[in-house]
């Protein structure tokens, strides 16, 4: 996620078409263990200027290498939970990607309703693979219970092209909410299917994301570059921690959530100074942001009950698997708390 990361304002217009697949560089990308290496400088752009117009092309020119299928890993996957779900269509990007959300069949409207979203940086493979494998195995199991909303991949384009950002370089975790300084379509498009359910107060919002040696290497560095602002190196948290806001803590929830992980995945530690990604940890394997203010995604439903999770696929220790996993433990463990103590 990045959670103090800024962006600047971007268009959404004239999207270059896709480049062709790039299976070396996917090998690469997806493929990665241990501490990343040092990176001191960025390709595109002037260091201390802004980027323009034409540094954000050759960004997209860069970025742009279709390395794995967004409708055979993720649409197929969805279309098989129709006989379980609603599969809702609520949007189109880039004249060829669809948008579905899955939704609890039965919706009723006296049930608390609890949103999970994933792909919002596409990158992150276990955000939407997790939460695939939660409507897959464990959804049908608060269907008593809750109405469940579920946007498996927010942003086709980034879990394609194994990118962070959005086509014009808009980092789309930064982009909701009325105090964004940015928007994009694929904030928009989701934003609006949640306002159009008419729910008066959700309960709960659990964003699955999670934090990689390309987050050192290569993302953290093109921020830098695009907003003109000097790079310095973060410490890459070894294992799972959680993201809650600093409004609306809900310390025991975060701790169950924690609990429940744990039995998947390691919970990382805080550094030498008490931190996670340079914010002060509050309990184990949490840290607090203003959701709102910093405009992630985790702010767009206003739940009482609200987290962005953050697992390690590149430890020495994890598999791919295991990150999908700890993703469904941590939505199992939020609803299950939920569930037995907040209703």
């Amino acid at each position: 996620m990045g959670a103090c990361a800024s962006c600047a304002q971007a268009s959404t217009d004239d999207v270059p078409p896709p480049a062709e697949a790039d299976p070396a560089a996917a090998e690469a990308a997806l493929n990665t263990k241990g501490p990343p290496p040092s990176v001191l400088s960025y390709p595109i752009g002037t260091p201390g200027q802004p980027w323009g117009e034409s540094e954000r092309k050759s960004w997209y020119q860069r970025a742009s290498s279709t390395q794995r299928s967004y409708e055979e890993d993720v649409v197929s996957r969805v279309m098989a939970l129709e006989d379980r779900f609603e599969v809702v269509l609520y949007g189109r990007l880039y004249d060829r990607y669809s948008l579905f959300a899955v939704r609890s069949k039965q919706w009723d409207a006296s049930k608390p309703c609890c949103l999970v979203s994933g792909g919002v940086h596409g990158y992150e493979t276990s955000g939407v693979k997790g939460a695939l494998l939660f409507l897959e195995t464990r959804a049908l199991d608060y269907a008593d219970t809750f109405n469940l909303l579920v946007l498996p991949c927010v942003s086709p384009w980034g879990y394609e092209n194994v990118q962070r950002w959005t086509p014009n370089a808009v980092d789309p975790n930064r982009a909701w909410g009325a105090l964004a300084a940015v928007s994009c379509d694929e904030a928009n498009a989701a934003s609006a299917l949640v306002a159009s359910l008419g729910v008066e107060k959700w309960k709960c919002h659990i964003d699955l994301h999670e934090t990689t040696n390309t987050d050192a290497t290569e993302f953290t560095p093109a921020r830098c570059a695009r907003d003109g602002t000097a790079f310095e190196e973060d410490e890459i948290p070894d294992g799972f921690y959680l993201v809650c806001d600093s409004e609306r803590p809900q310390g025991g929830w975060a701790a169950a959530v924690i609990d429940a992980v744990r039995k998947e995945t390691h919970i990382a530690p805080a550094d030498a100074n008490g931190e996670i990604c340079g914010e002060s940890v509050s309990q184990e394997g949490v840290i607090l942001v203003p959701f709102k203010k910093v405009a992630v995604c985790a702010c767009i439903a206003d739940a009482d009950f609200a987290t962005t999770t953050e697992v390690y696929p590149d430890s020495v220790t994890s598999t791919a698997e295991e990150c999908n996993r700890a993703q469904v433990a941590a939505v199992s463990g939020g609803l299950d708390y939920i569930r037995r103590s907040a209703l």
